[in-house]
């Protein structure tokens, strides 16, 4: 995925919880989705016809089995693009594949999930009631993780501004239009394969800005520009996610059932999170912690992590086989 897909991303899930998007993304192209119905040796890729008659299903084919194993994903988050439409919000959260905890929890805990982390049961609630849930769900992680707990025990010995050249700054702002026009063109720094000044950019950003800090985070992660420094990297991950749930916290508390400005972030930081706690990427590896982010980021509509928790349900990774 790039980094173009990943700024996309944030702005579908502002756009799904009834949020204006922001003028930075104006230009961004819709995600398309392709829709397929499989059995054992086949895949059925359906586009949908405006007349009943019209319809015609073009059969395959199966030579991409992970298509096959989660297209049922990919078709039910299709219906989350349809319109912004208030009364079609509350549509498209109801209709939203969940991800329930209650049958598919790990006996066995983590050090990054706190034991007193919520559990949502399939039957608790609909649309935004459910979408609530879930993004204080989101939230905890992101406040109570041991990475965002040991970045706090340093923060006495960073300074504010410390940015690109220690550990993540201490910040409480999300984002501004300057900030957003810059991560643009740092974007576009990237693509054009200047990656040193593309993330030297992201670096200045992340003093101040959550997006920038995942992108920095990442940057640092696979060495971007710069050697790669995956601690470093988390850490900053890290403090994406706790901002950004600092303001969401905030939001929720005061009545906002579909979460505030920083929904976008807080939900790309769990993700990111979780691919770091899979893959051991400047943390050691945890499947359990792993399985528990993406099944909250998938929850608040994350199409990556559906992909990702379906695998760990089917593999037992982080927790028990569920193939529903």
């Amino acid at each position: 995925m790039t980094l173009r897909d990943l700024l996309k991303k944030k702005e579908k899930i502002k756009q799904d919880a009834g949020q204006p998007q922001s003028e930075s993304a104006d230009d961004l192209s819709p995600t398309e989705f392709t829709i397929m119905r499989s059995d054992t040796h086949t895949q059925e890729v359906i586009s949908p016809p405006s007349f009943a008659e019209d319809y015609n299903p073009q059969l395959t084919k199966d030579t991409h089995p992970d298509k096959r194993r989660f297209s049922r994903f990919r078709k039910a988050s299709n219906a989350s693009t349809i319109s912004t439409v208030s009364s079609q919000n509350e549509k498209r959260l109801s209709s939203r594949p969940h991800f329930g905890l209650h049958s598919r929890s790990s006996s066995v805990g983590s050090v990054n999930v706190p034991s007193d982390l919520p559990t949502i049961n399939d039957g608790a609630g609909e649309g935004e009631e459910k979408e609530a849930e879930w993004e204080k769900r989101a939230t905890i992680l992101a406040q109570e993780n041991m990475v965002v707990k040991q970045t706090r025990s340093r923060e006495g010995s960073v300074t504010t501004g410390s940015g690109a050249g220690g550990r993540p700054a201490i910040t409480r702002s999300i984002s501004d239009a300057k900030s957003d026009e810059n991560i643009q063109e740092a974007i576009k720094l990237h693509e054009a394969g200047d990656l040193e000044k593309s993330t030297a950019m992201f670096g200045r950003l992340a003093e101040s800005n959550a997006m920038a800090q995942i992108m920095y985070g990442l940057a640092l992660r696979h060495g971007w520009g710069l050697p790669a420094d995956p601690p470093l990297g988390i850490s900053y991950l890290s403090r994406a996610a706790s901002n950004s749930a600092a303001v969401e916290s905030a939001a929720l508390s005061s009545g906002l059932k579909k979460g505030g400005a920083a929904k976008g972030e807080l939900v790309l930081a769990i993700y990111e999170l979780a691919n770091s706690f899979r893959h051991g990427w400047g943390v050691e590896k945890d499947p359990v912690a792993a399985r528990s982010y993406y099944e909250t980021a998938a929850n608040l509509g994350d199409t990556d992590a559906m992909n990702e928790v379906a695998r760990c349900y089917e593999d037992g990774f982080g927790g028990k086989k569920d193939r529903m």
